[in-house]
């Protein structure tokens, strides 16, 4: 007994002097692990044809390179973000018209019934119109996303992604599978949240939750780009005014990453503070991707569980900015009551008191917040879409717009509270409202900090 005490001992004091000269022990471990395997291997196993080429490594040596693994990374999931952009417009278009269409003929029946004023402007202008709205902008990018998604996961390239990039988590104090469910976050946070399953630490788990947000999903990028088209294009000529715009969203986007880094560093050393689980990830072999499987898995679990969850926040808050919107308090409306009181945080962030509230009233879905916007600038009563770009342009800088402004938009467009769906998915995934109002706060912090820092900066240097 006291043999193995001593043994015991000697053990944890060798350990520990490791643990003083090697942070990355664990590492170290599990190479010499592997190396002696692949030398007992070597050994006992007699290969017939040596000339077979093992194309799973030599695909390996590049995707996992140091030199060429990060570009083909980025460029493919570039590719999949510009056909989910372009693939959706038509859709979008179509459904749009569809379920617009379907609204003249509610508004026809509640005229024919002689409903109330009110009740057809909370139950269809307000309502009817916020879900057919969700619904036309966030189904068809969901549709084409998480297909292609679950494509990349299924042919087994992900792990490889996880492996490029889990140096870089494993810097923040997390872990490299974050990078998985941050790029589930491109298609919806929510869905993100929900991919953190993947990740068995706990401690990991919720600073993967609570950060996933800081990647823009599909709800936000037709947002990004018009602003970033508006704005950023102008300040070259027409020739290239596409490609400054595209590249203002891609420097959103690497913004959004960095952000990522930085909290999750900064929370794994205060309220999440803990070590870095092992990362070891034995890389599966290539697969042939089984297309019915990818389907139900992409199009049922993913896209109709999100959508479903969007369209029961976005109801209840359609009627809510109805109201906002028509009830008056000595002629004027609430909502341009409350956008004057945000007006003094607005305007020392760079924005204005009725950004702010588009935001606040947008909480169900990101979609709705320029359409809120519109709303406010023309004092409509109801959400409506301008017929164009130019349109839109004339409107923001008649209210007083400029590039600074449009950045600020973007940056908190970025950076702030998550949408309904997705707190309603971090509550339900942490069991917790406590983590759901904890992320609210946060990111609503970090956004209001970079966009005054901005603001400032714009004013110092102007």
């Amino acid at each position: 007994m006291d043999s193995v005490k001593d043994a015991s001992s000697r053990i944890l004091n060798i350990l520990n002097d490791k643990l003083k000269t090697d942070a990355n022990i664990s590492d170290s471990i599990v190479t010499t692990i592997y190396e002696k395997a692949e030398k007992i291997a070597n050994e006992v196993l007699m290969i017939e044809d040596k000339k077979k080429i093992n194309w799973d490594k030599k695909i390996d040596d590049i995707l996992t390179s140091k030199i060429f693994g990060y570009p083909i990374m980025l460029l493919l999931l570039g590719l999949i973000f510009w056909i989910t952009i372009q693939g959706a417009n038509y859709p979008s278009q179509l459904l749009g018209k569809i379920l617009f269409g379907l609204e003249n003929k509610l508004t026809e029946f509640f005229m024919y019934i002689n409903a109330p004023y009110w009740l057809h402007g909370i139950l269809v202008l307000g309502m009817y119109r916020t879900l057919a709205w969700v619904i036309s902008v966030m189904l068809p990018p969901m549709a084409i996303f998480f297909p292609f998604f679950t494509l990349l996961e299924d042919l087994g390239y992900l792990p490889r992604v996880a492996f490029n990039l889990d140096n870089f988590f494993r810097k923040s104090g997390t872990h490299g599978k974050q990078a998985l469910t941050m790029s589930m976050g491109f298609g919806c946070n929510a869905a993100g949240v929900i991919a953190t399953r993947i990740i068995d630490s706990p401690r990991e788990r919720l600073i993967a939750i609570i950060t996933n947000s800081f990647v823009p999903c599909n709800g936000r990028f037709p947002t990004l780009i018009a602003i970033s088209t508006i704005f950023f294009s102008s300040l070259v000529s027409p020739k290239f005014s596409s490609i400054i715009a595209t590249a203002s969203v891609i420097g959103i986007i690497l913004i959004g990453i960095f952000i990522t880094l930085f909290v999750s560093k900064l929370l794994s050393k205060t309220i999440l503070k803990g070590i870095p689980s092992t990362f070891t990830l034995e890389l599966p072999p290539y697969r042939k991707p089984q297309i019915g499987r990818i389907l139900v898995r992409s199009l049922i679990d993913r896209t109709l569980f999100v959508l479903s969850r969007a369209v029961l926040v976005a109801a209840p808050a359609g009627a809510i900015t109805w109201l906002v919107a028509n009830i008056n308090i000595d002629g004027i409306s609430l909502l341009n009551h409350i956008a004057h009181f945000l007006n003094p945080l607005g305007n020392l962030m760079g924005l204005d008191g009725f950004i702010l509230l588009a935001f606040i009233l947008g909480l169900p879905a990101n979609e709705i917040v320029l359409p809120i916007l519109i709303m406010s600038y023309l004092s409509t009563g109801s959400m409506i879409e301008l017929d164009s770009l130019d349109s839109l342009k004339n409107l923001l800088i008649n209210n007083g717009w400029t590039w600074v402004t449009g950045l600020n938009f973007m940056l908190f467009s970025l950076l702030h509270f998550p949408c309904g769906t997705t707190l309603l998915t971090i509550k339900n995934e942490t069991n917790s409202t406590k983590w759901a109002v904890f992320t609210a706060l946060l990111t609503t912090s970090i956004a209001i900090l970079v966009t005054i820092i901005v603001n400032l900066l714009s004013i110092l240097f102007k």
